[in-house]
């Protein structure tokens, strides 16, 4: 994919000295995102540091493969102050519509940490930039375009968090907010600065 970008790079470092700080120091406050109608656990600044914080070293891992492979090529495309607003936004966009599910009583109200509701971000807005861009999975070395992956991967989140039967500890929602941001800003990109794939 490429030589790796500066906002790429800077969210890698932060990602990684972050989790691993808040795993041995013992002054960190909770980094983990609570319902905000949970009045004795959630505070505003974990809208932003749940998405420095995972629940595992393999969290940690996946999440830090994805961004390194796709996001320097996403952020080359649209430029750095883009890049870095897509990834802050979708990370929104998962707290947003993760909490709107947990306030109508389809997720349960378990603390949220991970990067993946920005990833996710990230790598919908690739698909919409580059749909015919093959990608290999880890483990399956077949060429698959990425808007068939991200369309599958989105079906898959949907029908997991509506049925909780695959994965309940996972954020799904979470995951499809951060889908929907990235979207909705690769797809507003397209239309204002008039981009050709």
């Amino acid at each position: 994919m490429g030589q790796i970008t500066d906002v790429v790079k800077h969210l890698l470092i932060l990602n990684v000295i972050i989790y691993f700080a808040a795993k041995t120091l013992s002054f960190f406050p909770p980094l983990e995102l609570y319902y905000p109608g949970d009045g004795s656990n959630f505070k505003p600044y974990q809208i932003v540091s749940h998405m420095f914080m995972h629940g595992g070293q393999t969290h940690l891992i996946m999440n830090m493969l994805s961004l390194f492979f796709i996001g320097p090529t996403v952020e080359r495309f649209i430029g750095s102050k883009n890049f870095f607003l897509l990834y802050f936004a979708a990370g929104l966009g998962a707290v947003v519509l993760r909490s709107l599910m947990q306030y109508l009583g389809f997720v349960p109200l378990n603390p949220a940490v991970g990067a993946s509701g920005a990833i996710f971000g990230v790598v919908t807005a690739f698909a919409t930039l580059f749909p015919h861009q093959k990608l290999y999975l880890m483990f399956f070395p077949v060429p698959i375009k990425a808007m068939y992956l991200i369309g599958a991967s989105i079906a898959f989140t949907v029908y997991a968090g509506m049925t909780g039967a695959i994965m309940p500890r996972v954020a799904h929602f979470a995951h499809l907010g951060g889908a929907i941001v990235g979207f909705l800003m690769a797809w507003f990109w397209f239309k204002k600065y008039n981009f050709k794939r």
